[in-house]
């Protein structure tokens, strides 16, 4: 399993980023797809899943802000995420299972 994230970078309060995840080395469609961030100083948080079915779950800290979408012909999944504030700092992951990106780092700040 490889999955490599991109897409991070410094955003001021407000504004957007996209970030992708291209997996390989399973059988993409058929699996539960979540990112997770770790903000300096703190405990991993999961942010989005996406199950096959495209049924997607969201923690209450970012509702309404991120969305998570997949697309399984090029098994890429994507987070956009808009209103950033300098909390969503962190190194956003890419997880299948128990396999993890190296992440990607986000910074919100003016």
């Amino acid at each position: 399993v490889q999955l490599v994230e991109s897409g991070g970078g410094l955003a001021q309060p407000g504004g957007s980023l996209r970030l992708s995840c291209a997996a390989s080395g399973f059988s993409f469609s058929d699996y539960a797809m979540t990112w997770a961030r770790q903000a300096p100083g703190k405990g991993l948080e999961w942010v989005a899943q996406m199950l096959p079915s495209g049924t997607t779950y969201y923690p209450d800290s970012v509702k309404g802000r991120f969305t998570i979408s997949r697309d399984n012909a090029n098994n890429k999944i994507f987070l956009q995420m808009n209103s950033l504030q300098p909390e969503d700092t962190a190194v956003y992951y890419c997880n299948v299972d128990a396999d993890w990106g190296l992440g990607t780092q986000v910074t919100v700040s003016s």
